[in-house]
């Protein structure tokens, strides 16, 4: 949730040490630093019950899921980024206590100020992780859940889920869960 770029350069070291000390997020790409809006309660309520049901299906797999405040580091374009949930099954991942590279997947709850860069150049950027399997992003407005898939040939297919279906599946960590318990709680925004 990208709001504000500061205006000069900052390292990657830099930004992990001022990050540690802050009392708000933010973003980082390649030197600028980028302030996060605050987030509905459809979204923080969808994250959240996502973040819970994987947890619960992770568990004792060796597998750990992340939400909000975990950042996923793109070392090869010198990237920082808050996903809203996020799951590495990767050990190296336990070496790196405040950011994770490994992620095999990945779910950003699109929000009006984010949806474009969540698809866009954020999509793009996750892509350069080669351990990610799977991109996903849930829609706040109605019941829907946008499933990227990483096929064998390397090529990105989408699946989408909607309230017809009830069910969605993450094939990365073998899952698959209902949109009943996915929107639970959540009120749609406009």
């Amino acid at each position: 949730m990208i709001a504000s770029p500061s205006s000069t350069y900052i390292s990657p070291e830099k930004y992990l040490e001022m990050e540690e000390q802050s009392d708000n997020k933010h973003e980082y790409i390649d030197g600028e630093v980028y302030a996060m809006a605050g987030a509905s309660d459809a979204h923080v309520t969808i994250a959240l019950n996502l973040a819970s049901s994987l947890r619960n299906h992770v568990r004792n797999r060796g597998c750990r899921v992340y939400i909000a405040d975990m950042k996923a580091h793109i070392q090869s374009l010198n990237r920082y980024y808050y996903p809203d949930v996020m799951v590495t099954c990767d050990d190296r991942d336990k070496e790196t206590p405040i950011y994770k590279q490994f992620p095999c997947l990945i779910v950003e709850v699109l929000s009006d100020s984010t949806e474009a860069f969540d698809r866009g150049d954020k999509f793009a950027d996750y892509q350069q992780i080669e351990s990610l399997q799977e991109y996903i992003l849930i829609n706040t407005k109605r019941q829907r859940v946008e499933c990227l898939r990483r096929g064998d040939d390397g090529l990105w297919i989408l699946q989408s889920y909607t309230s017809l279906q009830d069910f969605y599946q993450l094939q990365s960590i073998d899952f698959e869960g209902t949109m009943t318990e996915l929107y639970e709680d959540v009120s749609f925004e406009g």
